[in-house]
């Protein structure tokens, strides 16, 4: 399985969680930077979630993701540029 695919498969179940704020631009979420050909290049663990390292080219983001035993996926809840 190549490495994309596997990442793809560990992130599938992954969904945008409604902001707190409404915002004019639509929030940015591991599914959305997938589908914008970015590639997980690692994880992290942490206090809030797992960190997940996302890459397209000289464009890094770090995504904290996270779950409870009753969610039905695992949720992102939030998206930063590393810069």
């Amino acid at each position: 399985m190549s490495r994309r695919a596997a990442a793809l498969s560990v992130l599938a179940g992954l969904a945008a969680a409604s902001p707190a704020v409404a915002q004019d631009k639509p929030a940015v979420t591991v599914r959305s930077l997938l589908a914008q050909d970015f590639t997980v290049v690692g994880a992290i663990p942490s206090n809030i979630g797992a960190g997940v390292f996302l890459q397209k080219k000289d464009r890094l983001f770090l995504c904290f993701v996270n779950e409870t035993p009753r969610s039905t996926n695992v949720a992102t809840k939030y998206c930063k540029a590393v810069e």
